[in-house]
């Protein structure tokens, strides 16, 4: 197994990683990342294999967890509770309450909002250059998730900047600083949903925070901190990666000049795939081996930690013709742009359906629409997204 070493931060990573994944790939399934002393895979079998392997997990062996510091103590507290980190059977049954009331028929009864916020935000676009990032990218999903729970949409300003200070927990090079706002985030968005549940509690309402309230008092063990923490990860999770995905999508649209053919309806589900395909909005995530497993060649002990690199997967040429090409006419396969397994996303689903509606439609409305300055890459690995995409309407 080959050692490389990228620093996640250095300025050509972050604008075009895609170079170093090819160049490990070249050495096989494994390579060892210098910087995170990781190994980690750019294999679309490894990867796939692995979160699909029951031994391997999310949550921390006991045997090689750390003291968590003191001042990270309201953070980790929540996460203690987050499905995300946990496995069965906790992760069970925590999953199953929420899919319980994130149901198919509720995502899909968010169309008719989605496309008239939509509409909305098209509306109020300037007439020169603008960042789309904000203007349309952010609002769609923070908006939509907020109304599914049933937080008051006027909160979306403090649910992205909440949202942004607690995912910097993820980012290469976090410091003490970046730890802080995490921490001050945490709390405050804790304190918020704390009296927001016990509002929907003495007032129950058509939304997603009322049926999981419901669900604990039908009988259901989950605590009012699992409750808290499944919210609080369902705005975060629930907007953060779709926010990438719509200016990644937009952006390789644009570059790439792909014809209004492929967001027409019957098209546009294959386009969004490779949209995810081509440039996901999450390149890095790690599980731990529970036992001792052998993956294409490398034994993992019990303990050991691997990085899945699910954007190096998603252009493995063993999994793909000329991956590097956006094609939006490619055969349908499944990537891995929302992971795989047991912790596949579960908000998947209401972020696809959210870039099939306001793709069209943003392409459809502002048919001339056009890169006014080169797009740039912000500084968040392990996730992949644009800082600013500088647009406008036409010549």
């Amino acid at each position: 197994m080959q050692t490389f070493s990228q620093s996640p931060t250095d300025p050509t990573f972050v604008q075009n990683p895609y170079p170093f994944y090819d160049r490990a790939r070249a050495a096989g399934p494994f390579f060892h990342w210098q910087e995170y002393n990781l190994t980690c895979t750019p294999s679309a079998a490894a990867v796939n294999a692995i979160l699909r392997d029951r031994r391997f997990g999310r949550e921390v062996p006991e045997e090689k967890r750390r003291p968590i510091p003191d001042h990270l103590g309201p953070f980790y507290a929540v996460e203690a509770h987050s499905m995300l980190e946990l496995e069965p059977p906790r992760h069970t049954r925590l999953r199953s309450l929420v899919l319980r009331a994130f149901t198919s028929r509720r995502i899909g009864a968010m169309q008719p909002d989605i496309t008239a916020l939509s509409h909305q935000l098209i509306d109020a676009f300037p007439s020169g250059e603008f960042d789309l990032l904000p203007a349309f990218a952010q609002q769609i999903p923070v908006i939509i998730i907020a109304r599914l729970l049933g937080v008051p949409e006027e909160m979306a300003p403090d649910l992205l900047r909440w949202s942004n200070a607690m995912v910097g927990m993820y980012m290469a090079g976090r410091t003490r600083e970046t730890e802080d706002r995490a921490v001050a985030a945490t709390e405050a968005f804790v304190a918020f949903m704390r009296a927001y549940v016990e509002d929907r509690r003495k007032r129950p309402a058509d939304d997603l925070i009322t049926s999981l309230i419901a669900a604990v008092e039908a009988g259901e063990k989950l605590s009012t901190d699992e409750l808290i923490t499944t919210c609080i990860l369902l705005l975060n999770a629930g907007h953060e990666a779709t926010v990438h995905s719509i200016g990644n999508g937009v952006k390789t649209l644009l570059e790439t000049r792909t014809p209004a053919t492929a967001l027409a309806p019957g098209r546009i589900e294959a386009t969004v795939e490779e949209t995810l395909r081509y440039d996901p909005p999450l390149h890095l995530f790690t599980r731990h081996a529970y036992d001792e497993v052998e993956v294409m060649g490398r034994t993992f002990r019990r303990g050991e930690e691997v990085g899945l690199l699910l954007a190096a997967a998603n252009r493995d040429p063993g999994m793909w013709d000329e991956p590097g090409r956006f094609n939006p006419s490619r055969p349908e396969k499944t990537n891995v742009a929302f992971g795989g397994g047991l912790h596949f996303c579960v908000g998947a689903p209401l972020a696809r359906l959210e870039l099939q509606i306001a793709l069209p439609i943003l392409f459809a409305r502002v048919p001339g629409l056009r890169l006014a300055q080169p797009p740039a890459y912000g500084d968040v690995y392990h996730f992949h997204g644009l800082s600013a995409l500088i647009v406008a309407k036409g010549r």
